[in-house]
């Protein structure tokens, strides 16, 4: 049985005031992984360079999270809740003044591995202090995490468009810098101190995190490769890092078994339960998201659908997981984990079948948007469930655990992507094939369905 979290009562009042703050963060957080994306055209003018060194700007924000990631759950742990989150927007703040400030592409994407270093820390911190401070309605708070991400991620392109056409590009990263002063103002102010077992001294286990940080960028940069244009999976570039990484995964293996105080314990990877609840995370999480960023690219090649239209596709795919994570995370102690995890996954996994038929008696557009929205239903339903069965199977590692949860979204979606555009780069029609890939996704699914058996069930509470 995991130790169960000490936990520190507070106020109604205070809890929405805690809330609200740490779900700016996040929402910060989810903001800038695409509200750069709307911006490229005019960064790659401003700076004067290609189109593939402005992309990097995206890439190098994920690259940062992947490292980020590796090291947040411990030094949340090691540091304090509070501080460390403090510090988080601190980082992510200052770096986001000097990206609006970077005068060449180099400097902004180094930056922008910064920035993705601070954002990297609010999930861990925003969840631990959830844990911490709301007694029995923890599991109810992070829960409702689910419904901010989408609609940062749905907001960040409109933003990047309104800052590009009515002021700059730079404006997309001034922006953070007063919500940040604001959140570290507001966090001092509403959030509890950090108790004395915080900040704890003690050994760091600095090779294990190197070895983990340098695993996942190479393992990520050897996928990542796969999307490039002409890229070939018998090619050194793709081999050499796939390689390393796997050895530096394997090595970490090893390691945390042998020193007495890892920074992440082998339990919470693959011990019973866990190893269940990270399957999940990163096909029905990471994987999912990655296909369905590259909905409009199949909507404009398949069906000639305009930039414009297949931009908005996934609205109501948004909008479904917003209401539809709102609604599971109420009912979630009557429902228990096993059910909602089910049900949402084989609806996301209709969804996803439903994006290769070719529509009768719809538009191509209302047919897509349709299965988009079947996508976020069943991926709204399952979120919750998902996202507090880890949490539940050990309270007192939330950051943890929540830092694990987001690197291995983070690793699925990017996997996803890559793969699917390895596979279709070379077709002379790209759309055809891409609907292949989601039939063949579909199947994996549901193939994986079986794994839910072994979530440890519980109804909600924790």
């Amino acid at each position: 049985m995991a130790a169960a979290a000490e936990v520190t009562q507070v106020p109604a009042p205070h809890r929405v005031a805690i809330f609200s703050v740490v779900a700016i963060a996040l929402f910060m957080s989810a903001l800038d992984g695409t509200i750069v994306a709307t911006a490229l055209h005019a960064i790659q003018h401003g700076l004067h360079t290609s189109i593939n060194w402005a992309s990097w700007v995206i890439t190098a924000y994920a690259i940062g999270l992947v490292l980020g990631l590796s090291l947040a759950g411990h030094f949340n742990d090691r540091f304090g809740r509070r501080r460390f989150f403090i510090a988080s927007v601190a980082v992510f703040a200052f770096a986001s003044l000097c990206c609006g400030f970077a005068n060449n592409i180099y400097l902004l994407i180094g930056l922008r591995v910064v920035q993705a270093a601070g954002g990297a820390g609010f999930t861990p911190s925003a969840t631990a202090i959830v844990t911490e401070h709301f007694g029995e309605a923890r599991d109810k708070a992070v829960g409702l995490f689910g419904s901010i991400f989408p609609i940062g991620s749905m907001t960040g392109p409109i933003f990047g468009g309104l800052f590009v056409s009515y002021w700059t590009w730079r404006g997309i990263f001034f922006v953070n810098v007063p919500i940040g002063i604001l959140l570290i103002i507001f966090c001092l102010r509403y959030v509890p101190s950090d108790r004395d077992r915080e900040g704890r001294a003690g050994p760091v286990d600095l090779t294990g995190m190197a070895l983990l940080g340098a695993g996942a960028l190479a393992l990520m940069l050897g996928v990542s490769y796969l999307g490039e244009a002409g890229a070939s999976a018998s090619s050194a570039l793709f081999i050499a890092p796939v390689i390393a990484g796997l050895v530096g995964l394997a090595w970490f293996g090893m390691h945390i078994r042998r020193v007495p105080d890892p920074f992440i314990a082998p339990r919470l990877i693959a011990g019973r339960g866990f190893g269940a609840v990270n399957v999940i995370n990163i096909v029905y999480g990471g994987a999912v998201a990655g296909l369905l960023a590259l909905v409009p690219f199949y909507a404009v090649d398949r069906y000639h659908i305009s930039v414009l239209g297949s931009g908005t596709l996934l609205t109501a795919e948004g909008i479904a997981v917003i209401t539809l994570s709102g609604l599971a995370t109420l009912v979630l102690r009557r429902t228990g984990y096993r059910w909602p995890l089910y049900i949402g996954s084989a609806c996301t996994a209709i969804g996803i079948a439903g994006l290769a038929i070719r529509p009768a008696g719809f538009s191509p557009y209302t047919w897509l948007a349709m299965t988009a929205c079947v996508i976020g239903i069943g991926s709204g339903i399952a979120a919750p469930a998902g996202r507090n069965a880890g949490l539940q199977l050990a309270p007192d590692q939330s950051a943890g655990l929540a830092a694990l949860r987001s690197s291995g979204r983070q690793v699925g979606q990017i996997a996803a992507v890559s793969i699917t555009a390895a596979i279709i780069a070379r077709s002379a029609s790209p759309g055809q094939l891409q609907a292949k890939v989601f039939v063949a996704f579909a199947v994996l699914l549901l193939a994986c369905l079986p794994v839910i058996a072994r979530v440890p069930e519980h109804r909600g509470s924790w």
